[in-house]
């Protein structure tokens, strides 16, 4: 299905003279489709859920659309691109795995060392790259998607069990705390006064509701997915805890307002494609490119022949994409 529709597509149409990346984004679209509808994690879609699934009505918009970025779900290539881009600046040997030191890069080491390290243990998901201590690029965009939306019901799971350090269903105030506290040397490192741990408690206790307090179920989590991202961001992401306390309430309306349909991960993807491209504009990302039509290691000699049009195809998809 995804060779008929990179053949046929129009949006993809400037895709075709680059084999390599024509692979990439048909990957990327499959990794996606099974984040969300592989319930089981086990690499199979069954029937019952496919029909429960918006999978097929997507199908249909994605024959209809001649913009593939329209479709954000599965389908767009700006996400593509954001993901892939991602990944490839962590992987700085360019081996097409990452390891824990490059992974604890990410956003500028937004994520606590323990969480990290939950991460790279494979509590949450067990890695699929089949190189011991490696995470390769479907295990990246697993974490990307859920880091970048912890509101839908595959990223909750996916933070809830990196939390729940004994497995009882139950985030309780000792672990929220054995995450917290690494937060705070943090914040007074960059000297800013950080939240009390009982008044973070309390704030969550109000939020939540939960039926005990200061013990967070997880069905109890899953009634509250439009909020719930502060919830595990003060726990395990600098960046965004500090980014919700300095938060322009404004800001956010407005950006509710203009795109009232988006998803968290679509505003994010959103914000990144557009710095990715401005920086292709200036110019600052052409080490990127030189080896972004290197993905498979076994094609190095393929790919420098078609070095050429691997460059058009990634610092000319913000101009192509638009124009189709």
């Amino acid at each position: 299905m995804m060779k008929t529709l990179l053949e046929s597509h129009p949006g993809l149409e400037f895709l075709q003279a680059t084999p390599e990346f024509q692979d990439r984004y048909a990957d990327t679209v499959v990794m996606r489709i099974f984040y969300k509808i592989d319930i089981n994690d086990d690499g199979k879609i069954s029937f019952r859920d496919f029909k429960r699934s918006n999978l097929k009505d997507v199908f249909f918009n994605v024959a209809a659309e001649e913009d593939i970025n329209k479709v954000r779900e599965y389908f767009s290539y700006e996400h593509f691109y954001v993901l892939y881009c991602r990944f490839w600046e962590l992987d700085t040997d360019h081996d097409f795995l990452i390891d824990k030191e490059d992974f604890s890069r990410y956003e500028g080491h937004a994520l606590s060392r323990k969480a990290v390290d939950r991460i790279f243990e494979q509590v949450p998901r067990k890695f699929k790259s089949g190189t011991k201590d490696k995470m390769s690029y479907e295990d990246f965009v697993w974490f990307m998607l859920s880091e970048e939306d912890k509101t839908s019901p595959r990223s909750l799971r996916y933070w809830f069990t990196v939390i729940d350090l004994d497995c009882n269903e139950i985030i309780t105030p000792h672990e929220m705390e054995y995450f917290y506290e690494e937060q705070v040397h943090r914040l007074e490192y960059l000297n800013h006064e950080p939240i009390l741990f009982v008044d973070l408690l309390c704030q969550m206790n109000d939020m939540i509701k939960p039926s005990k307090e200061g013990h967070f179920h997880f069905h109890e989590l899953r009634k509250y997915n439009q909020q719930i991202g502060i919830f595990f961001n003060c726990l395990v992401n600098l960046n965004k805890f500090i980014a919700f306390e300095t938060r322009d309430l404004f800001a956010i309306k407005h950006q509710l307002t203009e795109f009232p349909t988006f998803t968290e991960w679509d505003r994010f993807a959103k914000t990144e494609y557009e710095r990715l491209a401005m920086e292709e504009e200036n110019g600052e990302d052409s080490e990127m490119i030189d080896a972004m039509e290197g993905w498979d290691s076994d094609q190095d000699d393929a790919n420098r022949e078609g070095g050429d049009k691997g460059k058009q195809a990634a610092a000319g998809s913000s101009a192509n994409v638009n124009a189709a």
